[in-house]
């Protein structure tokens, strides 16, 4: 007689990213100018923001939103479309020692997770809106990550010379 039963694994030890979900949050399209926009010549000039935002929802689960608008402006100034995607993430994090390796887990492994599904999402809505999609570029989330914690690092630093003053 054979053993069918599955292996027992012990329990993973160490530092562990687990992605339980990926979900568009919220998003919206407007265009204020329709319909006449279609019929418009100009070229609009593309602006493209991010935003990243974690919280925790419980135990090791953090909820990571990466959130994408893409606003498109006509010569004149007028607003030809503006398009908000809010991609979101359930992760779970556990087994990190240090609260600042958790921070550049939720700062840049989460969102290089999640911007893949955002883009879409984008492409998806300005398609659906009737323009051509934006190819979002890839993103360095390492870098403004970086460039955040400097931010507030030094925003730290000068606070307490301020306050001395």
């Amino acid at each position: 007689m054979t053993d069918t039963a599955a292996p027992q694994t012990a329990p993973a030890t160490g530092p562990q990213v687990l992605l339980q979900k990926i979900y568009l949050k919220d998003a919206s399209i407007e265009i204020p100018q329709a319909p006449a926009i279609f019929t418009r010549t100009e070229q609009p000039a593309i602006d493209i923001a991010l935003n990243t935002n974690a919280q925790n929802v419980g135990e090791d689960n953090f909820q990571v939103t990466l959130s994408v608008t893409v606003t498109a402006k006509l010569p004149t100034g007028e607003t030809a479309f503006l398009i908000e995607a809010h991609q979101a993430g359930i992760f779970t994090i556990r087994g990190f020692d240090n609260p600042a390796d958790v921070e550049g887990v939720l700062g840049v492994f989460c969102p290089n997770t999640i911007f893949p599904f955002a883009r879409e999402s984008v492409a998806d809505l300005m398609q659906r809106a009737g323009f051509s999609p934006v190819l979002l570029q890839p993103v360095n989330f390492e870098a403004l990550f970086l460039e955040h914690r400097n931010r507030r690092a030094a925003a730290a630093a000068a606070a307490p010379a301020a306050v001395a003053h």
